[in-house]
């Protein structure tokens, strides 16, 4: 019988700011999504618990960070971020995949998917 897994167990997004961006996403040797959002957006409070729900699943497989834009504006200016929620997701340091916006679920991990798994 497998153990029941408490949350403290389940992997979390952590944070990454302008300074750390570089060594801990472009440096990652793991696929990694980043979740652009800012406390006062209303679609990146409704994205967070599916960021959440995506790092948890997909752990030991990706790894899943979080930019606040409002503490952190160079490397969103960088990228080009226009809006949020933006979710890029990073392989070898390259982006591979943006999602702008609120999606549900299974619409985000549709199109993560084929990269997490390396059949892009």
């Amino acid at each position: 019988m497998r153990p029941i897994l408490q949350e403290a167990d389940m992997a979390k997004p952590f944070k990454v700011s302008d300074d750390t961006f570089e060594a801990q996403v472009l440096q990652a040797k793991e696929p990694i999504l980043v979740d652009f959002w800012a406390a006062w957006c209303g679609p990146c409070r409704m994205v967070a618990p599916v960021v959440e729900e995506i790092a948890a699943t997909y752990d030991g497989r990706l790894k899943v960070a979080k930019m606040d834009v409002d503490t952190s504006p160079n490397t969103p200016g960088q990228l080009g971020i226009r809006g949020i929620p933006t979710l890029i997701l990073f392989k070898d340091g390259i982006e591979v995949k943006r999602l702008v916006g609120f999606r549900p679920k299974e619409a985000m991990v549709d199109e993560l998917l084929p990269y997490i798994e390396g059949t892009e």
